[in-house]
């Protein structure tokens, strides 16, 4: 449930829509509430029944997408493979599936991820950073480690890999702010990462 409020679910999917789509087309400080309203086919006086102000809206819409989208990946990931590669390309074949079925909340999260306003700046940073934390737990926690060069940090090594990946999915939302979703050529993103992928392998397996 969305904030974990007793919301009618049409309603709330309504809001969620709206929310979402509003915010990713202006940015936190450019969206109207009235907008917002106007979309879900509510009255203002229900949104700030449910949500105490626009920062709140937004914060509360931002954990609950970055969850909803978490989760969307987990559920399609192969749990059964643990080579760290083929996870890592896995999931971005995943993001790149997810990116045309929920164009709005892509939006919505690479907007959020470039967001600038102060009032809603920090709340963002720190969930992303629990989130990535999380994330590197559960994805690399059951990695094949028997694939590694005999004699090296098998968990700095892990590290540098997932750093190098962290800081190319960040390249590419900072390209993001200036383009849709629909315009991100996949082949040349899944090239770079493939590019990196033997590198990569060259320097850490066997």
């Amino acid at each position: 449930m969305f904030k974990s409020l007793n919301i009618d679910p049409e309603k709330e999917d309504r809001i969620i829509r709206a929310a979402t789509r509003v915010f990713a087309e202006n940015g936190y400080e450019k969206a109207s509430t009235n907008a917002i309203v106007k979309e879900a086919k509510i009255s203002k006086g229900i949104l700030f029944h449910y949500f105490n102000s626009k920062k709140e809206l937004y914060v509360s819409l931002y954990e609950h997408l970055t969850d909803l989208f978490t989760g969307k990946i987990y559920e399609r990931l192969d749990w059964n493979e643990h080579d760290i590669f083929v996870t890592i390309r896995s999931v971005t074949l995943i993001k790149f599936e997810l990116f045309s079925v929920y164009p709005d909340l892509i939006n919505f999260l690479t907007s959020a991820f470039s967001e600038e306003a102060p009032e809603v700046k920090n709340e963002i940073e720190k969930y992303k950073t629990r989130m990535v934390e999380s994330s590197f737990a559960t994805l690399f926690s059951n990695v094949d480690t028997s694939k590694f060069k005999e004699g090296i940090d098998v968990n700095k090594s892990i590290q540098v890999i997932y750093w190098t990946f962290e800081g190319m999915a960040n390249q590419q939302q900072q390209k993001a702010k200036s383009r849709s979703v629909a315009e991100i050529n996949q082949e040349e993103v899944l090239a770079e990462i493939d590019a990196y992928i033997e590198l990569l392998k060259i320097s850490f397996y066997k």
